[in-house]
């Protein structure tokens, strides 16, 4: 059962992953002002891979709890957005707009991380370096908006 769920959660993960190839950063972003600490292109696919990983042993873990259903719903919304952000920021190049999606998403990981916690904790340990990653972005997006006022 939980390697069912496991498949089924890290669909979920891959799917909402799969808009960075659909939306790829390109040429637009490769001209925006960017800080110095931004990570190099190669650690996104890296660091995002080990967090669907993550994400998707935490959600199995949930979803195998009882009382779990809060933890679910909210799982379900922080995936959704993080499949939202890509689109917005890379393929609409609407750097304000992505800010406030991936405003949305730290909060929507923030608060399931707690709903994880009520249900099982190492399911809630296990988006801590999520919630990491998202801070780290929204830091890079704040930055970007901030040096390139004139795309945002």
């Amino acid at each position: 059962m939980f390697w069912a769920l496991f498949v089924i959660f890290l669909a979920a993960c891959f799917s909402a992953g799969s808009t960075g190839g659909l939306f790829a950063p390109g040429q637009w972003y490769r001209d925006l002002s960017k800080p110095s600490w931004t990570p190099p292109d190669w650690a996104f696919p890296v660091v995002w891979t080990m967090l669907y990983v993550c994400m998707a042993t935490a959600g199995t873990r949930a979803a195998m709890a009882p009382d779990n259903s809060i933890a679910l719903a909210l799982w379900s919304l922080q995936i959704a957005l993080n499949g939202l952000w890509t689109p917005v920021f890379f393929g609409l190049k609407k750097i304000k707009l992505g800010m406030i999606v991936l405003s949305a998403l730290w909060a929507s990981v923030a608060v399931t991380l707690l709903a994880l916690y009520q249900v099982d904790f190492i399911a809630a340990a296990l988006f801590v370096p999520y919630l990491v990653w998202v801070t780290i972005a929204g830091a890079l997006n704040a930055s970007v908006w901030q040096r390139n006022p004139e795309k945002a």
